[in-house]
């Protein structure tokens, strides 16, 4: 426990060094988080999940695969998956939309048609968040909640960085939120804390700030 709240000091502590050293722009600037392993060897230990955040980043641009349109998502019926044969075009779908969801009967066609390029991007529709039995409007609107509060976490090398919130947020917001991925990555690090090298943070304009975790 006390490692942990060392860590939320070092923290706020560069959080408020962040913002001191930072110069004023005319936009939100995105708050990164950098997490950076050692001693990992990512062909044994490869990291592929979904964490839950307290504080919400912003609103995702979410895209459904359904046998039906639905009102209350951007949809993709199965009839019409054969616009998106070309590359271009399902370059364009990926780079659109921050996440998608599918009904679980055209899975296999989604697999087929998107598959090679959703993969890939780590943005395939899985049963961790993103698969669901049926397509009613209460179902998606629950879906898109925990998809706005969560945040894929995917390792591909040993440097894993994801938009962690904004700079308009309260630093004891942003902390919460990096602290839930911290701790959820500890988890699954087959050597726990000894697996991470170091934390770093940054904003969207600035220089990162390093920040030990032992």
């Amino acid at each position: 426990m006390a490692a942990e709240i060392s860590v939320e000091h070092k923290l706020k502590d560069a959080l408020g060094k962040l913002r001191a050293e930072s110069k004023e722009r005319k936009f939100d600037q995105t708050i990164d988080l950098i997490v950076n392993l050692q001693k990992f060897d990512i062909r044994k230990n490869s990291i592929n999940s979904v964490v839950s955040i307290p504080n919400k980043i912003k609103d995702k641009k979410i895209c459904a695969f359904l046998d039906v349109k639905n009102s209350s998502v951007d949809t993709i019926t199965k009839e019409e998956f054969k616009k998106y044969s070309d590359k271009k075009t399902l370059k364009n779908l990926v780079k659109k939309y921050d996440f998608f969801i599918a009904q679980a009967s055209v899975m296999p066609a989604v697999a087929t048609t998107f598959g090679r390029f959703l993969g890939p991007a780590g943005k395939m529709p899985s049963p961790q968040l993103g698969i669901i039995m049926n397509a009613e409007p209460k179902i998606i609107e629950e879906v898109k909640g925990k998809v706005n509060n969560s945040i894929k976490v995917r390792t591909k090398d040993t440097s894993f960085k994801t938009a962690i919130g904004k700079m308009s947020m309260k630093d004891e917001a942003i902390i919460e939120n990096i602290i839930a991925i911290y701790n959820a990555m500890i988890k699954e690090l087959p050597r726990d804390k000894e697996n991470i090298k170091n934390l770093e943070i940054k904003f969207t304009m600035s220089k990162p700030i390093k920040i030990q975790v032992r």
